[in-house]
């Protein structure tokens, strides 16, 4: 998206460039709290200000001496934008984040900067903010008469559905999948809420954007198209005019060409028993109104993994209707249960998988970060032990979900061969990329890290061409480093080296190496943490070309993990 504002012509009297710049990118998202970059801090201006030291615990202070400019101000460094940013979506808050979108030190007019991102409590990817075990679904429901069309998408594990029936089944649809945010047409949010009550969080879009040719077009864009019938929903066209809201809604909440779902489903009323939500509470199925109650969820959830979690939530939610499904599925519990050595296997390689699907997810969109590279590592390593272990079984259904399993053996490599082994969480500290990746930063490392030694070795070579064996290198600040040569030896000085300074008993030079070294180690350390930076988004752009196998790796093992969990329990 990146709504960049450099400068706007108009400008009262008393307002400075950076405020023009601020009410500028402001006016472009009235509905949120804008975190503006400034330098190493966040800082929130007005209303947003007085929200934000409410809702954060943060020092309100004035900015304008009581001037007619005077307005209230509230920030927070940069580097605690995990920290404060749940608090505030957790609070109900749309959170536009505005960056600096040149270096400072490029310009020298006033910095460029953009909205890179909303945030919102159904548009989220940062695990500070998600429930590892749950979905965060963003909703859209619109209605056509007496049909109802419910669209949902969950942007952290890449999952796009829709639905379409009568009003009560649309909400037993919502109680089901429980989502986060619901966005409903303007003209018919009154209706919703008379019929839906105002428990969920709502968020109101123009009505021409629930329009079917509207919705259709952008879903044909978004998924290079002709038609939608491949996905099986064409002939819901109310649930289509709401998954077209969705997508709308995503693409101006995210960076241009970042929405990352590369399918969309139906959601199949036959094959599930739809639960209301008088049934669900009172069955306490996921939640009870007694603090320390078990859950049906409780007693059954020995997932060790977080989509494995998920997937069990949504299995209890929506139980299904098709006994040949259901068979298959007590016909891989019995298996598991009977085989203790492979129940333990499969366990403990789940456990080192970690959460796939939404480190997927991140890569999609390129926000993961090394150590989430490094945990994708591990769970491709474990993958063709896994698809070893179904091969092995005597199980056809097992068998079937290691077929569907991909190794990604290229990805894998070129993970391996790229990041160190322990790198840490974030690129900007440096120490991401490995040895042998690229020969600029060995260079720039060897010579920001192994100073002395690089010396030494000019050093070494000097003086074989030389012969002057007891040459030195140093270094001041009047002109940096240098060659002192004796006066004994000055006669066998190369010509081309260049005299500095005259002492009494010797001669100091400089050479063209030396400045060229010079000019590298004093920049060295800043272009050592550019140039990783550099190489690790090209490593992810890379692997954004994995995503659906990634994506479909995570199902795979969330359906393994859920029935070793029902196996697990079996045995109790």
């Amino acid at each position: 998206m990146s709504n960049e504002v450099k400068e706007r012509p108009k400008k009262t009297k008393d307002e400075t460039p950076l405020m023009l710049q601020y009410n500028a990118i402001k006016a472009k998202y009235p509905d949120a709290l804008l975190l503006f970059r400034v330098g190493d801090f966040y800082e929130t201006f007005n209303e947003d200000a007085v929200k934000a030291s409410r809702v954060l615990g943060i020092v309100l202070t004035k900015r304008g001496n009581g001037s007619a400019s005077e307005m209230d101000l509230a920030g927070f460094p940069y580097h605690a934008l995990d920290t404060y940013l749940p608090k505030l979506v957790r609070a109900g808050m749309r959170v536009a984040i505005c960056d600096q979108l040149e270096d400072p030190k490029l310009t020298k007019t006033i910095v460029k900067r953009g909205v890179t991102e909303v945030v919102t409590p159904g548009v989220a990817f940062s695990d500070k903010i998600l429930d590892h075990r749950a979905n965060n679904f963003l909703a859209a429901v619109f209605n056509s008469g007496e049909t109802y069309g419910i669209a949902m998408a969950d942007v952290s594990t890449g999952e796009f559905l829709v639905a379409q029936g009568s009003r009560i089944y649309i909400d037993k649809v919502m109680q089901g999948f429980s989502p986060s945010e619901i966005l409903v047409s303007r003209s018919l949010l009154k209706i919703f809420e008379e019929q839906y009550g105002q428990k969920f969080y709502t968020y109101t879009l123009d009505d021409w954007i629930f329009t079917s040719d509207y919705s259709h077009d952008v879903l044909l864009k978004h998924f290079a198209v002709n038609s939608l019938k491949g996905f099986g929903i064409e002939e819901l066209p109310v649930a289509i005019t709401a998954a077209g809201a969705v997508m709308h809604y995503l693409q101006q909440t995210q960076q241009s060409g970042q929405v990352q779902l590369k399918r969309i489903a139906r959601v199949d009323e036959e094959q599930f028993v739809w639960l209301d939500k008088f049934t669900i509470r009172n069955l306490e199925i996921v939640s009870s109104s007694n603090e320390k109650a078990k859950t049906l969820l409780d007693i059954l959830d020995k997932t060790a993994t977080p989509m494995g979690a998920r997937m069990l939530r949504r299995w209890l939610l929506l139980p299904l209707k098709d006994l040949k499904l259901i068979e298959e599925r007590l016909q891989v519990v019995d298996f598991i249960s009977k085989k203790d050595s492979f129940s333990l296997e499969l366990i403990n390689r789940l456990r080192t998988i970690g959460d796939l699907e939404r480190i997927t997810s991140r890569i999609a969109i390129r926000k993961t970060n090394p150590r989430e590279i490094i945990q994708l590592r591990r769970a491709l390593e474990s993958i063709p032990l896994q698809q070893k272990q179904c091969f092995e079984s005597e199980n056809a259904q097992l068998k079937v979900i290691g077929e569907q399993l991909n190794p990604c053996e290229s990805l894998l490599n070129k993970i391996c061969n790229s990041l160190m082994d322990d790198p840490p969480a974030m690129v900007s500290k440096g120490g991401v990329i490995r040895k042998g990746v690229s020969n600029e930063l060995d260079e720039l490392r060897e010579i920001a890290f192994s100073g002395k030694d690089y010396l030494l070795k000019i050093q070494q070579e000097e003086i074989q061409k030389t012969g002057i064996s007891s040459l030195k290198i140093a270094y001041n600040n009047v002109f940096g480093y240098y060659i002192e040569v004796t006066n004994v030896h000055k006669h066998k000085v190369p010509p081309e080296w260049v005299r500095k300074q005259t002492l009494a008993n010797a001669e100091r030079y400089i050479t063209d190496e030396l400045k060229h070294y010079e000019e590298k180690i004093l920049g060295a350390e800043e272009k050592i943490l550019l140039l990783e930076e550099k190489l690790f988004n090209e490593l992810l752009a890379e692997m954004t070309e994995w995503v659906e196998p990634l994506q479909l790796n995570a199902a795979c093992l969330a359906k393994l993990d859920c029935l070793q969990s029902f196996a697990a329990v079996s045995n109790l």
